[in-house]
């Protein structure tokens, strides 16, 4: 019988808060990593590939009820003037997990998109899903190609798929990454006793949510069937701050100075990103639960932990 969650990009920092909360609700779970990570229990059975074609996914999905695509491997800094990478990184395992999806009737999906690199500028209101996307960077294109295909696939083999746009996840757990993730960036720069470069001027506006908040958002989802079709949802707090703001609260939260290095803005980067989470919690009956205060203070005792 089917009934493992398979979850491709398990060895990231969303796909591993995924697995390890899943297999603790005594969920079977099929983690699909790039390399053996240690920082999945032993107990989960882990598969390591690059899952770039059907015939590496195909015997997993006739185990598994649902597929959860985490899975990225660039950033939009890292695929700026290269669309091929883009292609190569991201678009061609989607489009090889949809291929394979076709053999595997039983399956639904759940995609994890961007909610950051999708909606462009929304003239000071947070942006709902109806709205209109206009990606800036070649990686927020990626993710647009990518809901497009998924929205094809469904059409033409009448199959199921929740995407889930998710605003600025941070959290335990999450590892720098250059070009990407202010929060883990400024805590290793906390950490580290080095200056902070920030793109702009900090008065750029974002949405940050808290990992667990989004783990319950995607436990919700997986709790029942999903109804025939592409269902495309916000995931966010709905509470937009800005750089400046955010890195006072890191200030307060860690006790630090913090010295700033300001840089010249990205052309790929929005100056405002607030995302409307309402149809989510009308569907699913969920909501944030952590203030960005409490995120921070969670994320920084991790941070400190680390050797």
């Amino acid at each position: 019988m089917a009934d493992a969650v398979l979850v491709l990009g398990a060895g990231g920092f969303v796909g591993r808060h995924l697995v390890t909360t899943l297999a603790s609700h005594g969920v079977p779970v099929i983690a699909l990593v790039r390399r053996p990570s240690a920082e999945l229990s032993p107990a989960i059975e882990t598969v390591t590939g690059t899952f770039d074609t059907p015939a590496e996914l195909s015997p997993l999905l006739s185990r598994a009820r649902a597929v959860i695509h985490t899975a990225s491997r660039s950033t939009p800094g890292q695929t700026a003037g290269l669309p091929i990478a883009e292609l190569d990184a991201n678009l061609r395992p989607t489009l090889a997990l949809l291929e394979a999806l076709q053999s595997a009737p039983h399956c639904e999906l759940l995609y994890l998109s961007s909610g950051g690199t999708l909606y462009g500028e929304t003239n000071g209101r947070a942006a709902c899903e109806q709205d209109s996307i206009r990606p800036r960077s070649y990686y927020g294109a990626g993710k647009a190609a990518a809901e497009h295909f998924i929205h094809a696939f469904c059409m033409q083999f009448q199959r199921s798929a929740v995407i889930l746009r998710p605003s600025n996840l941070y959290g335990p757990g999450q590892n720098r990454r250059s070009g990407f993730g202010i929060i883990p960036t400024a805590l290793d720069c906390v950490k580290s006793q080095i200056p902070l470069t920030v793109w702009g001027d900090g008065t750029s506006v974002r949405d940050y949510l808290y990992i667990d908040d989004f783990i319950q958002l995607c436990l919700a989802i997986l709790g029942r069937p999903i109804p025939a079709g592409t269902h495309i949802f916000n995931a966010s707090s709905g509470v937009g701050v800005s750089l400046n703001s955010l890195i006072d609260e890191i200030r307060d939260v860690t006790g630090a100075t913090l010295n700033i290095v300001h840089d010249t803005g990205r052309t790929v980067d929005i100056n405002r990103v607030v995302l409307d989470p309402g149809q989510a919690s009308q569907e699913y009956d969920w909501s944030p639960r952590t203030s960005l205060r409490r995120g921070l203070e969670f994320t920084w005792q991790w941070w400190i932990q680390q050797a």
